[in-house]
């Protein structure tokens, strides 16, 4: 199974210009990249080998 990529990082307030005229927004860039984040992190759990115990004594 190949690792999880990290998670993208969350814009700072100041990185954003505010004036809507930038295409693409930061907020934009960081969106979409966190969709495709997500659907790793999805698919990456789905893969993952179950890790409940039992204990059995």
């Amino acid at each position: 199974m190949k690792p999880l990529p990290p998670e993208p990082e969350k814009p700072l307030r100041d990185d954003c210009c505010g004036g809507g005229s930038c295409c693409p927004c930061i907020w934009d860039v960081y969106y979409e990249k966190l969709a495709v984040w997500k659907e790793a992190k999805k698919e990456h759990d789905a893969q993952a080998p179950s890790s409940t115990l039992t204990n059995e004594e």
